[in-house]
C-alpha cells in the first residue's frame, strides 16, 4: 500500500517538476528514487503495529479495539524514540488518539450499517412465513409459537 501510494505521488510530483521535454522520464526517475523509501517506511510501521497489536492481545487476553489504540500509540512512540523522550511521548499520544478515532469511526459505522439487530424473515423454509402467521393468528398475537413445529436441525456428526 505504501509502495503503490508512494509511486503514484512521486510519479506525479516528478512529472510536474520536470521540464517540458522530459516529463515522463522525470516522473519515472522520481518514482524509482522515492517509492521504495515510502514503501519501506510503511512496511516498518505495519510490522511494528502488528507486533504491538499481538502483544497487547496476549497481555490483555482480549480482542477489542483498545488493542489497536495501544498498538498505535506504541508504534508511533517507538518510531520517534530517536528524537528524544518528549517527541516520543507526543507522537505516542498522537498515534493513540489517531487510532482511537479510526476505531471509533469503525465502531459507529458497524453499528449504523449492521443489519443483524433487525428481525429478518427466515430463508430456509418458504412455508415458514405462512406457518408463523398462522401461529400468530392462533395464539392471538401473543408471540407464542406453540403450533409452529419444524424439523430438527440435522447433525453432520460422524456416527
Amino acid at each position: 500500500m505504501g509502495a503503490v501510494g508512494g509511486s503514484v505521488f512521486h510519479f506525479a510530483k516528478g512529472t510536474y517538476n520536470s521540464p517540458n521535454g522530459a516529463r515522463l522520464a522525470g516522473g519515472m526517475q522520481a518514482l524509482r528514487m522515492n517509492a521504495p523509501r515510502i514503501g519501506g517506511a510503511f512496511a516498518v510501521w505495519g510490522g511494528l503495529f502488528s507486533v504491538f497489536n499481538c502483544t497487547a492481545v496476549f497481555v490483555r487476553q482480549k480482542e477489542d479495539p483498545w488493542n489497536s489504540v495501544i498498538a498505535g500509540a506504541a508504534t508511533h512512540g517507538s518510531l520517534n524514540l530517536r528524537r528524544g523522550l518528549g517527541a516520543a511521548a507526543r507522537s505516542a499520544a498522537f498515534g493513540g488518539c489517531l487510532l482511537a478515532l479510526i476505531e471509533g469511526v469503525g465502531i459507529v459505522l458497524n453499528h449504523v450499517v449492521d443489519e443483524s439487530g433487525r428481525p429478518q424473515p427466515p430463508v430456509d423454509d418458504p412455508n415458514l412465513a405462512e406457518k408463523l402467521e398462522e401461529a400468530r393468528k392462533h395464539n392471538g398475537n401473543r408471540g407464542e409459537l406453540e403450533s409452529l413445529h419444524t424439523d430438527p436441525i440435522p447433525s453432520f456428526a460422524y456416527k
